[in-house]
């Protein structure tokens, strides 16, 4: 995901889910509340090409995950 701007569908099938509505209600929407993630286009959510973007804080969040960000308090055998 990263800085990618991804539709629904591409989301659900990045991660292997088949049941939209489940996605939106579990994922997606509490995702969103959170302020994880935005829409591309706010102030149409049926915009035709509507696609989502990870926010500053959901960012923060995957790099910490998925690199070793901020946060993280592992040393290299080096440091140690």
């Amino acid at each position: 995901m990263g800085e990618e701007q991804l539709s629904v569908k591409v989301m659900m099938e990045r991660i292997g889910l088949k049941d939209r509505e489940n996605f939106l209600d579990y994922s997606l929407n509490p995702s969103m509340n959170e302020g994880y993630i935005r829409m591309l286009y706010p102030d149409s959510p049926r915009h035709p090409r509507q696609k989502y973007l990870l926010t500053a804080k959901g960012l923060a969040l995957y790099n910490s995950i998925c690199h070793g960000g901020a946060g993280d308090n592992r040393k290299l055998k080096s440091e140690v």
